[in-house]
């Protein structure tokens, strides 16, 4: 399938090498233009796809297009693309807040519409991903953009209406555990230790705590519960971060992230 990017920058361009390293030769099939032709450039060298000359060369070369542009500058693409958009083509939007009755008024009702809330992750192959399909698009159309984005992490459909909550989940939540990250790194830090290898060693703690949530399927508390000896270090710790009310502020924070985006 011929597969378009308007916009290479962080996100665009971190889908974009996911989806063509997953594939020998799938390069020759992808388009990409970005208005930074620097940033446009560094993509088309670093993965020798075709580089095109407008947003319109993009649409017209693809089967599958994927807006991957700021939301202040959506409406000024489309115009730049409407006369060669066709009915037969699949639009895979990551602009984020842009809805998908907004996109249908761009595009028309009759289009194909996946809108994607992706992370930050996806920029080491780690993202994770929600995909909400309009009326119009098939199982065989959404296996097709699913399996793009798997290819830079892990992806699930859900309803549009559901995205305030993706995005308190995963949109957000890497700047929480940052913090967290942060946090731990500090800790250690106090009790002796260099600062690059605190943070190592905190962050992949993290990182092989949250493999061992979606690997095993065990519930997170018994996985908590293994590690936790009776009167031992870790159950310690725990007591101090349930008596400074850990669990009771993330879950606050990350609802006041979804509620915050529900009201947008």
């Amino acid at each position: 399938m011929k597969v378009g990017f308007i916009g290479t920058g962080n996100m665009g361009g971190s889908i974009l090498r996911g989806y063509v390293a997953a594939e020998k030769g799938r390069e020759k099939e992808v388009y990409a233009y970005d208005a930074a032709e620097a940033i446009l450039d560094k993509v088309v060298s670093e993965t020798g796809v075709n580089k095109c000359s407008s947003n319109s060369d993009v649409v017209a070369n693809s089967e599958l297009v994927l807006f991957a542009v700021k939301p202040i500058f959506f409406a000024k693409m489309f115009e730049s693309v409407k006369d060669t958009v066709r009915k037969d083509q699949i639009f895979v939007s990551i602009v984020a807040s842009v809805s998908i009755e907004e996109l249908e008024s761009f595009l028309g009702k009759d289009a194909k519409i996946v809108r994607v809330m992706p992370n930050t992750p996806a920029m080491v192959g780690m993202g994770m991903a929600s995909l909400s399909r309009n009326a119009n698009i098939t199982d065989e159309e959404m296996a097709v953009v699913k399996a793009i984005f798997d290819s830079i992490g892990k992806s699930e459909e859900v309803e549009e209406r559901l995205i305030p909550a993706v995005t308190a989940l995963s949109g957000s939540s890497p700047a929480y555990v940052y913090m967290f990250i942060e946090a731990m790194a500090d800790a250690g830090v106090e009790a002796g230790m260099p600062r690059d290898k605190a943070y190592k060693f905190a962050a992949q703690a993290v990182k092989g705590s949250a493999e061992m949530v979606l690997e095993t399927g065990m519930h997170p508390g018994a996985l908590k519960d293994m590690v936790c000896s009776p009167g031992g270090i870790t159950i310690e710790a725990v007591r101090v971060l349930e008596a400074k009310g850990m669990r009771s502020a993330v879950f606050d924070g990350a609802l006041a992230a979804a509620n915050f985006n529900a009201q947008k």
